[in-house]
Order: structure tokens, then C-alpha cells, then sequence
């Protein structure tokens, strides 16, 4: 499966494709290694890359930045079947859902420590609160 041919008016070397994004020429390579590029050669041998490059690089760079790696976004390239896709990304996005929740309650406890009024964070209220949620120590009361 060629995504350009041999004398491709407008198709990239490696270099420049790489160049384009930023990229080490040994990332395509390793990309292509795996399955994910499949450049068209000119006459030399040398990879060419065409438009359908341009977008595929681009989807692959998006994809990882949303925290795919590269087996899963091999796995979502080989199929168009909806079911299967679903299936493969169910797995990422709970693993997303708790990133998401964890960095909330990072942020709610910095924000609290920024808004405390003590001079010592761990009297604040909402700092009392978060520890004690995460199992820290308890009122007396509650020691029953």
C-alpha cells in the first residue's frame, strides 16, 4: 500500500517530512517499522512521502498526545469496524477519566493551599478535608 509513486510531483523526502513536523527522521522510520507509514519509493529507493503522509503523520501525532500508544494506534488504523474501535478505546479513555480526576483533585488541594489563610497549610479546613477523605487521621470521635 504506496501513498505515493515513483516521480510524485510535490512528495517529501524523510527529511522534509520530518522536518515539517518536527520529527527525527528515525521516528518515521520506526513508524513505518511498525506499520503505521507506508511511504511510496522513487526510482532510487528513497522514501517518498505524499499528502496522505502529511495527514497520517498528523493523525498519529494527535493520537499520542491524547495518550494512545503507538500498538493502539496501529490496532484503530487496521480497522473500520465501529465495535472494534470502541473496543480498543473504552481501555484509553477510562485510563483518561482517571488521569482527569486525579490532576482535579491535585489541583483542588494546591488551589486550597494558595487561598489559606494560615500560616501553616495543614490547619486550613479544606486541607483537613481532602486528608481526611484519603484516609488520614480522624477527629476523636471518630475513633470509636
Amino acid at each position: 500500500m504506496k501513498s505515493s509513486e515513483d516521480g510524485d510531483v510535490g512528495a517529501l523526502s524523510i527529511g522534509a517530512l520530518a522536518s515539517r513536523f518536527g520529527l527525527a527522521t528515525h521516528v518515521l522510520r520506526h513508524w513505518e517499522a511498525m506499520g503505521l507509514l507506508h511511504p511510496g519509493r522513487d526510482a532510487g529507493g528513497r522514501r517518498r512521502y505524499g499528502a496522505d503522509d502529511l495527514t497520517r503523520v498528523a493523525t498519529i501525532l494527535v493520537m499520542k498526545e491524547a495518550g494512545l500508544g503507538l500498538n493502539t494506534i496501529r490496532s484503530l488504523s487496521v480497522t473500520a469496524d465501529r465495535a472494534a474501535r470502541h473496543e480498543i478505546l473504552r481501555p484509553a479513555a477510562e485510563e483518561l477519566r482517571s488521569r482527569i480526576a486525579a490532576a482535579q483533585a491535585s489541583l483542588e488541594l494546591i488551589e486550597g493551599s494558595l487561598n489559606c489563610a494560615y500560616e501553616d497549610v495543614t490547619q486550613c479546613p479544606n486541607y483537613r478535608r481532602i486528608i481526611a477523605e484519603r484516609g488520614g487521621p480522624r477527629s476523636p470521635a471518630g475513633d470509636q
